[in-house]
């Protein structure tokens, strides 16, 4: 939770043997008084902002050119065929099928009875 730059939780009070965080999200959750937490900021929080300048850089770091699924052909992704410059008249999905782009792939329900207030209500 709250592992990235420029984010934090607060500690909003206390009951029992749990304490009541508030996330970035909104959302209010409970969390085990006994479970550990690192109080601090993550340094280097101007790292988003750096310039990588140039295709090759990024190479160095591992990174493949992405190919867009209307580029290739039927056989490698679901957006793939068409003549010519077509728009996929279909939702986005990956290669595999999965949606993509806003639809929500997970859910944990072995943690919602943690959940006080959820992040969408108000």
């Amino acid at each position: 939770m709250c592992r990235s730059t420029e984010v934090a939780a607060q500690k909003i009070g206390r009951i029992e043997d749990s304490a009541q965080l508030r996330l970035p999200s909104g959302e209010m959750r409970r969390v085990r008084e006994k479970c550990y937490a690192t109080i601090g900021t993550v340094s280097h929080s101007d790292h988003f902002n750096a310039s990588i300048g140039k295709a090759g850089r990024k190479r160095w770091m591992g990174v493949r050119p992405t190919v867009r699924g209307v580029a290739m052909n039927p056989v490698d992704h679901p957006h793939g065929d068409g003549e010519g410059r077509t728009s996929d008249r279909r939702h986005p999905i990956s290669p595999w099928a999965k949606p993509t782009k806003g639809a929500k792939t997970w859910h944990n329900k072995r943690t919602d009875k943690d959940i006080i207030l959820c992040r969408n209500s108000k």
